[in-house]
Order: structure tokens, then C-alpha cells, then sequence
């Protein structure tokens, strides 16, 4: 392996300045530890890995630094440090276990006849009566436990203090569109069809029946803030939907599960989610919560009549 003469390793050392916040996140993705005498194979070919990246992150920090420098307070900066920061809050809890730790200490043993329903999911139930409570089924024992831009590997690891210790009745899955964007990185069919079915095996193995339901679809209609058009349909392909959806379908049908099918109430004659559901082509408006509650009740209702 080739070493660098001191005198260039002083010019680099000197040269690339890795912000502390930044060799922090490199130094946790590395997983750096001091005092350990020996590595097997695989960790050494993943710390190599990791030091290739944080020299590359060094020299593309050198390239930014030479010739004329940008100013020290330049316009950037602000939501550069943003962005470190939230990098290093998701490496510390990369499932997001704190979300609803203490949330899940105030909740009480369910009551003798309390039909307790837990919704696990992402973006689309965690939306679901945030700014308007009356949308998530007032009145009745169902507990909220979405987070945004969550895939299956983050719900199946806080599956259990978000679910199982809640002792619900029944648990209503909505996942899977996230996996398929590749918000945590690449995704196959297989690994989510895994993901999806472990949470089902734990949910069952402890008394709790379940409900699996259809990924929504997407569209093009939408816009942002600034009234842009947002393509939905690059990262989240309808065909990839609708093969997710179909193995849902079959799978809790031979499990005896419940499948809630919100798709084919949500879905217009171009294959799209409808424009009216919709302001961003993704997350249900009001209007597509008030498609998706009766739905979700009627599932409920059946599972309810099963066994675990």
C-alpha cells in the first residue's frame, strides 16, 4: 500500500479540514472504537471502506477550499450545518425509538373490552389527524404511531415498543411506498415482502391480529409550495406499487390476515391517485382521509372477528 512522504501528508493534513460535526457522523458510520487488538476480515474491508470515504469527503472539502475561498459566513453554511446535524441525530437513533418513548410510558394496560388499535406506519399515518384531530377516529381507542419517511427495516425495529408493548387488538400496517423510493437506501421486493411479514409474525406470535394495507397510489398532479409540478411517479413506479400491493393481497389471504385495500378506492382511470385526494401526488389531503376511514374501520371490524 502506497504511503504518502511527510512532507505531502503535512500539506494534506493542512489542506482538508473536516468540519467536527461532519468527522463525527463519518467517525459513527465508521464505527470507530479505540483499544480494539484484533478485526476479522469483514470489519477490516468496512473500515477501509469508511476510510476511502472520509478521505474522499477530506479531498472534496480541499477542493472546495483552494483557489478563492468562499467567505466564512456564506449563505450555505446555515443549512449546511442543518444538514450534519440531522445526519448525526439519524445515525444516533436511526429508527427513531425516542419518537414515542415517553409518548408510550403514559399509555395504560387497554380495559377489559377496549378493541385497542395501533397504526403503524410512515408519512401518510403520521399525517392522519396531526392538524385536525378529529380525523383519526375520535372517540375511539386507536393509537397513532406513523413516522415520516419511514421504511419497513426502521417500523420492524420499534415494532415492538411501539406495538406490541401497547397490547393492541389489532395493528393496521400501511408500508412499503417508502422502501420502493429508496429513502433508506436500494430496496427490493423481497427484502420489503420480509420486513412486512416479520412484523406480521411478531404481531400474531403475541395475540395481536392483523391488518396489511395497500400502498396508495401516486400521481404527477401535484405541487409544491411554490406551485411546481412534483413527479411522484420516477421514484414511487406505479407498476412497483401494484406488485407490492398484489403480494399483499395474497399474502394475508393465505395467513387468514385482513387486507385493506385503500388503492382501488383511491386510484383514477390513468392509474394515478386522484387529483381531489391529493395535493402533493402523495399524502392524502382531507379529503383522501375521508376515502381511507371507513375503509380502515370496515378492516377493523373483520379483523376484529378473527383470530390472532
Amino acid at each position: 500500500m502506497r504511503s504518502f512522504p511527510k512532507k505531502e501528508s503535512r500539506r494534506l493534513h493542512s489542506a482538508v479540514r473536516i468540519p467536527n460535526s461532519a468527522l463525527f457522523g463519518l467517525r459513527t458510520l465508521c464505527g470507530e472504537t479505540e483499544n480494539r487488538e484484533s478485526e476479522d476480515s469483514t470489519m477490516g474491508i468496512a473500515r477501509f471502506a469508511c476510510i476511502v470515504a472520509v478521505i474522499s469527503f477530506g479531498y472534496a472539502l480541499a477542493g472546495a477550499q483552494s483557489g478563492t475561498q468562499a467567505p466564512q459566513d456564506c449563505s450555505e453554511m446555515p443549512a449546511l450545518k442543518q444538514r450534519l446535524t440531522g445526519a448525526e441525530t439519524r445515525l444516533a437513533d436511526w429508527p427513531q425509538l425516542a419518537r414515542y418513548r415517553e409518548a408510550n410510558t403514559k399509555i395504560t394496560a387497554p380495559a377489559r373490552n377496549e378493541d385497542r388499535v395501533v397504526f403503524m406506519g410512515d408519512s401518510i399515518t403520521d399525517g392522519w389527524g396531526r392538524q385536525d384531530p378529529s380525523q383519526f377516529f375520535p372517540g375511539k381507542p386507536y393509537v397513532n404511531r406513523g413516522i415520516s419517511g419511514q421504511t419497513t427495516p426502521q417500523m420492524l425495529i420499534r415494532f415492538r415498543p411501539d406495538v406490541i408493548a401497547l397490547n393492541p387488538k389489532v395493528v393496521v400496517i400501511l408500508a412499503g411506498t417508502n422502501d420502493i423510493a429508496g429513502n433508506t437506501g436500494p430496496s427490493t421486493p423481497a427484502l420489503i415482502q420480509d420486513n412486512l411479514s416479520s412484523m406480521a409474525e411478531l404481531a400474531r406470535s403475541h395475540g395481536i391480529r392483523v391488518v396489511l394495507a395497500s400502498l396508495l397510489p401516486v400521481s404527477d398532479y401535484g405541487h409544491n409550495r411554490e406551485g411546481k409540478p412534483i413527479n411522484q411517479t420516477t421514484r414511487r413506479p406505479p407498476a412497483q406499487i401494484i406488485a407490492l400491493n398484489d403480494w399483499l393481497k395474497k399474502y394475508t389471504t393465505a395467513g387468514g390476515m385482513t387486507y385493506l385495500d385503500y388503492f382501488s378506492a383511491m386510484v383514477d382511470e390513468k392509474g394515478m391517485l386522484k387529483q381531489e385526494l391529493s395535493d402533493d401526488g402523495l399524502h392524502p389531503n382531507a379529503k383522501g382521509y375521508a376515502v381511507m376511514t371507513p375503509l380502515a374501520e370496515q378492516a377493523i371490524g373483520a379483523s376484529l372477528k378473527k383470530k390472532p
